[in-house]
């Protein structure tokens, strides 16, 4: 556990993973709290109303054994993999205990899913249960016929014929259960990647997983937990960002979290149900910053009391840095992670690792690098790719059901995230983007990011995508596909003018050379930015012309 009078290097110095021969997440996010303070409230959730409910651990252990319960009864064990299409609730939260403590494999996915991607990863998880809700229902039942292995279905809010009410089937189980012992390097998780470089692979993850985030949160909501700590995110659940940078931490750590309603993101409400709750901890990922930093006064009216900010998900931007140290009264610690290696890299800013522009330092328990295409070093400032040496605790177990994939990923020891990123002259990590995303103009490396963040600052600007185009002379240009706020009209000198605004805040290499608009900016599940496409559409253009 990190220590408030460690200097960050000496943290690092004398840091020690000391796992234990048996852990179990289900345990670790029920029953260690309940065993001492079973009243303890672990979830808050909002009523539309304005009034809300409570959770305690206490519950949390009592109902999961119940679930647990039930389940084993129907032939669900060790192995089997569990999905859960749900949104942020009481819920998930079970399911999720519930299926550790069984030893099986819990398999989230996000709610907003179709059904392609919703039968994709039944398929490839070869799911035997899934939960979900009426609106998920209405999407799976139409794949779940073709999926050979999906044997229950269980419906968590409104009965349907041709599935389980999961209210009954938890009351059906015992509160006596005995969870199975599960050792860190079983399996318990398996987290689809984001699919914005190609098709969701199936992340394994032990138990250990959750040990192995415990420092890097500890890290960036600054000692946690304090008094009155209170914990939110808007990041989904089915996100490792929003599972393992918030909500298991959280419950691991005695801390209530804050449910917050599913659909879509809306900043006003967000930071009103922020200020009313008295939120301390706020997990908000770069997207959803910058959609707040768009909604003008809705920050300053909210009267909020934050405590800590923390960030990941894409880079985070010097504008978007500033604007909201400015805006929220206190610095964003930033970190970086992915879903097969997450939160390796982080900031502090009471430990003095903080730095406008860069994504973090290596956090305590983890060797981070940048590596060149032959797996060595790169001198200081140099581009090149984020490494993590294994064994760690936040790596995962392999891709499921792919060893070759899994094997591509490694260079010997070192786990190569294909994330392009510099190291400057005090040790913080610089990040460029995706390989695929890194645009290359005229000689110079450019990652999308910098430039989106700097879009979004724009004041008729409402979300942004940066990609290279093809070009004959300078390899790629930086091309900018906008989508404006609802009452701007677009036109040749609004394009003009934020190519230039762009230009004035970066530099001649970054600004972009052509500007388009387009309706909205899709995201994938965890808030990033789907590059792909306009890659895609910049280089049909590039061919026609």
């Amino acid at each position: 556990m990190l220590n408030s009078h460690d200097p960050w290097e000496s943290w690092r110095k004398h840091f020690s993973w000391d796992l234990p021969r048996f852990y179990n997440i289900g345990t670790a996010i029920a029953d260690h709290w309940a065993k001492t303070a079973p009243e303890r409230v672990a979830l808050i959730n909002p009523q539309a109303d304005g009034t809300t409910k409570s959770t305690s651990f206490g519950t949390l252990a009592t109902q999961s054994n119940r679930l647990a319960s039930a389940l084993q009864a129907r032939g669900i064990g060790r192995g089997d993999r569990i999905a859960l299409l749900l949104a942020q609730s009481v819920e998930t939260v079970l399911v999720h205990a519930a299926s550790a403590k069984l030893g099986a494999v819990a398999v989230p996915l996000a709610l907003l899913f179709g059904e392609e991607a919703i039968a994709h990863r039944l398929h490839a998880a070869a799911s035997k249960v899934l939960f979900t809700t009426a609106e998920g229902w209405r999407r799976a039942r139409n794949v779940a016929g073709s999926v050979p292995s999906l044997e229950h279905v269980f419906i968590v809010d409104e009965p349907d014929g041709a599935a389980t009410d999961f209210h009954r089937i938890l009351a059906s189980g015992s509160a006596d259960f005995t969870p199975v012992s599960t050792t860190p390097d079983d399996p318990a998780l398996m987290i689809f990647t984001s699919g914005t470089t190609g098709a969701p692979k199936g992340a394994l993850h032990g138990h250990r997983v959750l040990l192995g985030h415990l420092p890097g949160v500890q890290a960036f909501h600054e000692f946690m937990p304090e008094p009155d700590d209170l914990l939110w995110t808007p990041a989904d659940w089915a996100w490792a960002g929003g599972l393992l940078n918030v909500l298991m931490p959280g419950l691991a750590l005695g801390v209530p979290v804050v449910i917050h309603p599913q659909g879509k993101f809306d900043p006003e409400k967000a930071l009103e149900t922020m200020g009313r709750l008295k939120v301390r901890n706020a997990f908000v990922p770069p997207t959803a910053l910058r959609m707040m930093r768009a909604a003008g006064d809705a920050v300053k009216q909210a009267r909020l009391n934050l405590r800590t900010l923390g960030s990941a998900g894409e880079k985070l931007g010097r504008d978007t840095f500033d604007w909201a140290e400015d805006a929220f009264g206190i610095p964003v610690n930033e970190a970086y992670g992915q879903t097969e290696c997450n939160l390796v890299l982080g900031s502090s800013a009471r430990l003095g690792v903080s730095k406008s522009g860069a994504i973090g330092k290596p956090i305590p328990g983890h060797e981070v690098a940048i590596l060149d295409e032959e797996g060595r070093p790169v001198p200081q400032g140099q581009p090149g790719r984020i490494a993590v040496r294994a064994p760690d605790p936040v790596m995962f177990l392999g891709y499921w059901n792919d060893e070759d994939a899994t094997r591509e990923k490694f260079q010997g020891d070192w786990f190569i995230t294909g994330d392009g990123a510099t190291v400057d002259e005090d040790g913080y990590f610089h990040f460029l983007g995706r390989d695929d995303d890194i645009i290359t103009s005229s000689g110079f490396r450019i990652g999308p990011s910098e430039i989106e963040d700097c879009l979004a600052g724009h004041p008729a600007v409402r979300m942004a995508a940066a990609v290279g185009k093809p070009d004959p002379l300078r390899t790629e240009i930086v091309k900018a596909y906008v989508a404006l706020k609802d009452d701007i009209t677009p036109s040749d000198q609004l394009a003009s003018e934020i190519a230039r605004f762009v230009r004035e805040r970066l530099s001649a290499h970054e600004y972009p050379r052509e500007v388009a608009f387009v309706d909205d900016v899709p995201l994938t599940t965890s808030g990033k930015v789907i590059r792909r496409h306009f890659r895609e559409a910049a280089k049909r253009e590039a061919e026609r012309s």
